[in-house]
């Protein structure tokens, strides 16, 4: 976390806050070269080429296998040959949300953006105190704080769009291999029970084919799901860490909330 997370918002009475901590000795230099970086950046432009070039999605679909070409890695895996469509729809589901909401929880600092939050808000009472007072001193006094937070934000937002990034380059994946696994079936009527059955080819408004619909009932609630389980396990051993710190050290660290 940036050393500015640490620091103080000024009181509504005006008073100054402590100074910021001097940064570390051993931070990254600003504008320094990251590898992750890069990596989100290839696989967000890589869907965004997918989304609009049909050769290219094609060609990634195909990589990963289907009826046609069993010897991709993703179709080996969980393709089943095309029996057990469903149960490559749950499979694919499960891979698209575990590695969304992992990327997002890596690439999301949640105690600053809790603590950007929480700040915002008291920021936003200090700071109409200050216009309803009318004195220009105390706003003045107020911008640094404003232009902290305001870099704050900028870095939380960029962080979560990384993880936007991850995850738009996986639903493009997933989606456009079940579609490519189902379209090359033999066979894509599945049995929802014992005496119906679902083309999943066939189509809806003459558009969204019927996989599309049962693919995203779950995978899209579940991913909400999966990924607000992961923030909650994170900030709860974060807290119990640092609970601990606390208790070795003799003082009592504030709530990550």
């Amino acid at each position: 976390m940036a050393s500015d997370a640490g620091a103080p918002l000024p009181s509504a009475a005006g008073g100054s806050a402590a100074p910021a901590p001097a940064p570390r000795a051993n931070a990254r230099p600003a504008g320094s070269f990251k590898f992750s970086t890069f990596v989100i950046i290839f696989l967000g432009m890589l869907g965004l080429l997918m989304l609009i070039d049909t050769g290219t999605r094609n060609a990634i679909t195909n990589w990963l296998g289907n009826y046609h070409n069993p010897s991709g890695w993703l179709y080996v895996a969980i393709g089943f040959n095309s029996s057990y469509l469903l149960v490559t729809m749950a499979l694919a589901g499960a891979i698209e949300m575990v590695i969304t909401a992992l990327a997002y929880n890596y690439t999301t600092d949640w105690i600053k953006a809790a603590k950007v939050q929480k700040w915002s808000s008291a920021f936003r009472k200090v700071q109409m105190a200050a216009f309803r007072s009318g004195k220009k001193d105390r706003i003045d006094e107020l911008k640094p704080f404003q232009q902290r937070l305001t870099r704050m934000s900028s870095e939380v937002s960029i962080a979560q769009f990384k993880g936007m990034a991850i995850t738009y380059f996986m639903l493009i994946v997933i989606y456009s291999w079940v579609g490519g696994v189902i379209g090359a079936a033999p066979n894509a009527v599945v049995h929802l029970t014992s005496t119906t059955t679902l083309n999943l080819n066939s189509t809806v408004l003459g558009y969204f084919p019927y996989w599309f619909f049962l693919f995203s009932l779950y995978t899209v609630p579940l991913s909400f799901v999966f990924r607000r389980f992961l923030k909650h396990w994170w900030l709860a051993r974060y807290e119990e860490e640092h609970l601990r710190t606390g208790d070795a050290t003799g003082t009592t660290p504030s709530s990550p909330s």
